[in-house]
């Protein structure tokens, strides 16, 4: 079974896949290989795991004007996540999202939602952000 999810779009796109929940906010500058796609950061409860063609669900990014770059870069390796889920807006994880699409054609829809909406993904369950079947229909 697939969730939609719905909130104020950040960055527009439409996805379904399955989601990463990140217990905590991380860094991508230090913490994300933007190679291979897995978290370095070994103070992160999610050390280790692959963002790779995941909706990646967290409070946000720790951190810096690295930001962009790194997710760019992963995006750009196809190791990076296929959409990000926030609970508050970050301009370099948006930034990155953009560059990513209008350097490389690589979309990564962000979605903003409430901290209790966050609370109700688990890893692995297959979630739609914006309108997958509208962005069928328009190919």
């Amino acid at each position: 079974m697939t969730t939609s999810i719905s909130g104020r779009i950040l960055h527009a796109g439409s996805v379904t896949a399955p989601v990463l929940v990140l217990d905590e906010a991380l860094s991508m500058w230090g913490g994300l290989d933007p190679k291979t796609g897995r978290i370095l950061d070994q103070q992160h409860p999610q050390a280790g795991m692959i963002v790779a063609g995941s909706i990646v669900a967290m409070p946000g990014s720790r951190g810096s004007s690295g930001t962009p770059g790194v997710l760019g870069e992963s995006l750009r390796n196809s190791v990076g996540p296929v959409g990000l889920i926030l609970t508050k807006p970050d301009v370099n994880l948006i930034a990155g999202a953009i560059v990513a699409e209008a350097l490389y054609g690589c979309s990564c829809p962000v979605t903003l939602v409430s901290s209790e909406v966050l609370k109700t993904l688990r890893t692995g369950q297959h979630v739609t952000l914006g309108d997958y079947d509208e962005a069928r229909r328009e190919q």
